[in-house]
């Protein structure tokens, strides 16, 4: 049985509001997903096992976490770790780094309240 091509958004295939998978385009459709950024920002301070996971998602459905998961790790952004943890590989960690001054906005946009 031939396996089925990936859903996950990534650069050079077709995406939402892409046909030809612009990578910024790429991007924002695989974090734009329900629960993906979140879980790259849980994952700042360290690898975090799937129950952990779950629990600072707000106890997030197990078929969802799943999916979320091997999404980020086909998109290259997660990786897991020999103890059955998740962790950010360098992209993964390039990405915090370029989200973190969007929640050092988000601080001061609380402020304004």
């Amino acid at each position: 049985m031939p396996s089925r091509p990936s859903k996950t958004p990534l650069p050079g295939r077709p995406v939402k509001g892409s046909k030809t998978g612009r990578p910024i385009m790429a991007a924002l459709d695989l974090l734009g997903r329900r629960w993906a950024l979140r879980i790259v920002w849980e994952l700042r301070d360290g690898p975090v096992g799937f129950r952990a996971m779950q629990a600072r998602c707000d106890g997030m459905s197990p078929s969802v976490l799943s999916t979320r998961l091997k999404e980020l790790h086909e998109a290259r952004l997660i990786e897991p770790t020999e103890d059955q943890q998740w962790q950010l590989t360098a992209l993964g960690t390039d990405l915090n780094k370029a989200i973190a001054p969007l929640n050092d906005w988000s601080e001061g946009w609380k402020d304004a309240f």
